[in-house]
């Protein structure tokens, strides 16, 4: 078997997933004010799983509710949703927004090393690595040193972003099962799994006990986390990751910043810094890197002038 190679198709899927994901960490960071982390989640998923549900209706889509098929979309709910946002969304509490993308960044990191451990197709070949760490300095540049503020401090918290980067890469790697079948049954099947797992825990808990009406803005804010940067987001990526595997999709960790500040500088009128420039170039050489078909190309083409 061949690695799984990116498509002009699969950039354009991972640059819009990259934009709808790129304003979870605001939402979120606006929702954890006035909600638990554990009911934030079960918001999240809950609602964008009803969501899904109604879309699955309309286009008269049948979901499996078998129990042999719900098994691992609880697997599936538990990797990439209910760990990873309940350790993000808290972890959000306790130190700064930047600071939690640039742990989140890590998660090609964690891809690259599950898969290599654990897949015969996605290998750590040395330019593969190489590729991943310049995208790690490019995320850290761009976000610059200010959200690094903190970041001797909070220990437990930012231990518990990095626990969510090795949780999403499992869960990369373990959805590589649901590849026939379509994304939107397979995100609504995630997505229900991962509510039925945190509806329990945060019944047991109490979480949602003291929880008051919240304000329009946080109502808002869990609205479009749950509808945008969840539901159609994770159609999204179940394409991608049957198109090109776990560690391209995971690529879009490296993008996300790069989405953030591109939205910000359009629609909010904030100015790029020549560090933003940067970092934007960083990412683009990690990208390339990791792809692998640009340094074919040249390789090619000076194997060709060395021949003449």
């Amino acid at each position: 078997m061949t690695a799984p190679r990116m498509t002009p198709a699969s950039w354009a899927l991972l640059l819009l997933l990259s934009v709808l994901w790129g304003g979870s960490f605001f939402f979120t960071r606006i929702a954890v004010a006035e909600i638990p982390a554990l009911t934030l989640t079960l918001a999240r998923v809950a609602i964008a799983a009803v969501a899904l549900h109604l879309v699955l209706r309309l286009r008269r889509i049948a979901f499996p509710w078998t129990a042999a098929a719900l098994g691992p979309y609880l697997v599936m709910g538990l990797l990439n949703n209910a760990v990873p946002f309940t350790l993000l969304a808290w972890g959000q509490i306790h130190i700064a927004s930047g600071l939690a993308a640039v742990l989140n960044a890590v998660t090609p990191i964690s891809t690259v090393i599950i898969a290599h451990l654990l897949t015969d197709t996605d290998r750590a070949t040395p330019q593969k690595l190489a590729g991943v760490l310049v995208g790690l300095c490019g995320v850290a540049v761009m976000i610059g040193s200010e959200a690094l503020d903190g970041v001797t401090g909070n220990v437990v918290a930012q231990l518990a972003c990095l626990a969510a980067t090795v949780s999403y890469a499992c869960a990369a790697i373990y959805g590589r099962r649901f590849a026939g079948q379509p994304a939107l049954v397979t995100a609504t099947g995630q997505l229900t799994g991962s509510s039925m797992l945190m509806l329990p825990l945060v019944l047991v808990t109490g979480s949602a006990a003291t929880l008051v009406p919240p304000s329009a803005v946080v109502a808002g804010s869990v609205l479009a986390l749950a509808l945008v940067s969840t539901a159609f987001a994770y159609i999204l990526y179940f394409r991608i990751l049957a198109q090109a595997g776990p560690t391209n999709v995971a690529l879009v960790t490296f993008l996300v910043p790069v989405s953030a500040i591109v939205l910000g500088a359009t629609f909010l009128g904030e100015v790029l810094e020549p560090r933003h420039w940067l970092g934007v170039v960083l990412i683009a050489v990690a990208l390339a890197a990791i792809d692998g078909r640009l340094l074919e190309l040249f390789l090619k083409r000076l194997r060709r002038r060395r021949a003449a």
